[in-house]
This record gives C-alpha cells, structure tokens and sequence, in this order.
C-alpha cells in the first residue's frame, strides 16, 4: 500500500471519526450526513434480519465438538480484544484446556482455506501471510495453536482434529453467529460505547446495542484505572450480565527490535513521539500519559496500517520537530515494522496486558463456573 493511498485513508477515517463521536449538530451543514444515516438504515435492516433468522432457528449455528468462546464488540475499532484473546487464552492453558484461537486474519495475503499462524510450538508465518493480530497473539502465548481462515467451522475442526484442541477461542466473533458458542465475551468502551448511536457506515456500531441481549459477559474498556462498575449491573437490555472493567495495564517497555526490556517507569518525564495504526490510536498518548510520559506529537494511522518509508519518515520529522527524547508505538504496529530493522531498532513498543477489575480472579472464577454450565 502506498503512501498516497495511506494518506488517504487516515484522511478518511479521520473524518468518519468525527461524525461518528460528535454529536451529529454538524449534520444539517453537511449533505454527505443524511446519505451515510440512509446506508445505515439498510444496513440495519439487514443485520435485524439476520439475527432474526438466527434467532428463529432458520439458519442453523453448527456445533463443534468441544467448548467455544467468543470475543468481540458491537462496534469498529479497538476495544481491547486482542490483549484479552492472550490473556483468557494463557489463562485457560493454566487451568489444564487446550486452547486454540481462530481469527479471520484480517490484513493478511494468505488465501488457503485453513492457515496454521502457531501450531503451539513455533510461530509459522509472518505479518503479511497471516495479518498483525493473530502473529502478535501466536508470539503472546506459548503453546497455544493460532489459526486463521475465512471459514471459522473449518479451523476450529483443524483445530480440534490436528492440533489437540479442546477449547476454542474466537477473535473478534461476536456477529460471527454461523458457530454456537458456549460462552460470549463483548467489550464497550467506556467513553463513548455507541458513538452517535448509528450502525456502519453512518456511526460505529456493527448491530445496534439490543444485539447485547446475546453476550454472557460485558466487560467495560477503560483508558486507565478505573473500578467505577460494579461486579454485577443492569444494562438496561432486559436481562442481568456479570459485568466487569478492564483496562490496558503498561507491563514493559521494550527496545523495537532488540527484545530489551525495561520498566515502564524508563519513559517517566520523557518527551515521547507516539504513532500508531490501530482501532483507537489516541488509546497509546493516553496510556503513555498515565504512567508519566510527556506526549509531544501523535500520529494516527490506519487500522493494520503496512507503513511505507515515506510513514518512516514523517514519523522522524515530527519526532525530530517536537523535540522528542523518544519514539513508541504499540506491540501491534511493532509486528508491522519488522521490514524497516534500522528504523524498529532505534523505538521502544509498549506493551500492555488486559487488566481486569474488581480483580482478575473474580473474572477467571466466573469464566470457569459459566464454563462448567455450558
């Protein structure tokens, strides 16, 4: 992907952006708006009958022959899925399952029915075959088979068959209904959960907020520490879920392409250039504030954004124009950067970990017990 078309790209999600998290009085003085909110009507409407079909039983979910659990959202961008895909998959290997995730592979080139990313022992392909969420997830746990592939029945019995799994992972499948699943994790973020309350193309939303009366567990994404939620919460969607906050805990500083870590504390009063191209970009200057990073610029990209010298570049400029003692970015976009060696060498990647509230023992009990139910 060129730079001309990236360019683009981070102009046009810009401005969806700004119609999607604003509170629509522009709308009147832009024409494009009540275009977008039509699309969006269809678009409704024809999710609603999908679910409906699936709902009624008209279209048949297939099971497979072991546990499954879904992680996913109602809306685009980042919600913190892919940390708790690593954590709840480290977490059940420690209880003695044999996870395997599956994940489309969004952003890969691989074309194969079925595409073996990790068989648990080595990671098999790179970011470009297999996409940057499932090779960062192959390298974030040790043991566990990561799949990708447009037919999710068809890795998950790969899955199963070949690779000795008993416990199935879905990244990013909430409205991937075609596979019962036992048990279904959606994450909100807390800010703005709805944006503006439209569905695509007009506002964020995949399916409208009625699609929660699905989820087993709703889990808030918070920037920072946070804990207002209760353990338990009525949502307001004719039905109880355990309910619980997670956020984005800094766990190491790490040099690009060095494998060098230091704490996180190594950043503290440091004049920082952060970039990234991920769901929620502003995520990474909020984290790094957090711990006491200076955040001097920040440059959004795409989501899965494949950068070009000339992003490198820019990126030098603006880091060298605001007099930053340091460039970051996340762990996601440090998988995309691996063809630039002289450039990953000279930034640090933060990486996080999915911290849960009130605690992470109160989440791994409930996951057991809805488990041991299913």
């Amino acid at each position: 992907m060129g730079a001309v078309p990236i360019f683009y790209m981070k102009k046009l999600n810009n401005w969806l952006r700004r119609i999607w998290y604003t509170n629509g009085t522009h709308s009147v003085l832009n024409p494009v708006i009540p275009m977008l909110r039509f699309l969006s009507f269809l678009y409704r409407s024809t999710v609603g009958l999908r679910n409906r079909l699936y709902d009624l039983g008209i279209i048949k979910q297939e099971r497979l022959p072991c546990k499954v659990i879904s992680i996913g959202n109602i809306t685009v961008g980042g919600t913190g899925k892919t940390p708790m895909v690593i954590m709840l998959a480290n977490f059940l290997k420690e209880k003695g399952y044999r996870p395997a995730v599956l994940s489309r592979g969004y952003g890969g080139k691989a074309k194969s029915p079925v595409n073996i990313v990790s068989d648990g022992a080595h990671t098999l392909m790179g970011h470009v075959e297999a996409g940057d969420e499932p090779v960062l997830i192959a390298k974030s746990t040790e043991g566990i088979p990561v799949l990708t592939g447009p037919k999710r029945t068809l890795t998950g019995r790969i899955a199963i068959e070949n690779l000795g799994a008993d416990i199935l992972i879905l990244d990013d499948a909430f409205q991937h209904r075609r596979i019962f699943r036992d048990v279904d994790i959606v994450l909100l973020n807390r800010g703005k959960p709805f944006g503006n309350g439209f569905l695509l193309p007009g506002g964020p939303l995949r399916e409208p907020p009625e699609a929660l009366k699905r989820a087993d567990f709703i889990i808030w994404k918070d920037s920072s520490l946070d804990g207002r939620y209760p353990k338990f919460q009525e949502q307001g969607i004719d039905k109880f879920l355990p309910v619980l906050s997670g956020y984005l805990k800094p766990k190491a500083v790490v040099r690009g392409n060095a494998g060098e870590v230091v704490p996180v504390e190594y950043i503290k009063g440091k004049k920082i250039c952060a970039f990234a191209g991920i769901g929620s970009p502003e995520t990474l200057a909020e984290t790094i504030e957090s711990i006491g990073g200076v955040v001097v610029s920040s440059l959004p990209f795409p989501d899965h954004c494949r950068y070009t010298s000339t992003n490198i570049s820019d990126i030098q400029k603006k880091a060298s124009a605001t007099g930053a003692e340091i460039i970051m970015t996340t762990e996601k976009d440090g998988i995309r950067l691996t063809d630039f060696p002289d450039f990953l060498k000279d930034i640090f990647v933060l990486r996080v970990e999915m911290e849960m509230l009130p605690s992470r023992d109160a989440f791994e009990e409930m996951m057991l017990e809805e488990l041991k139910k299913a």
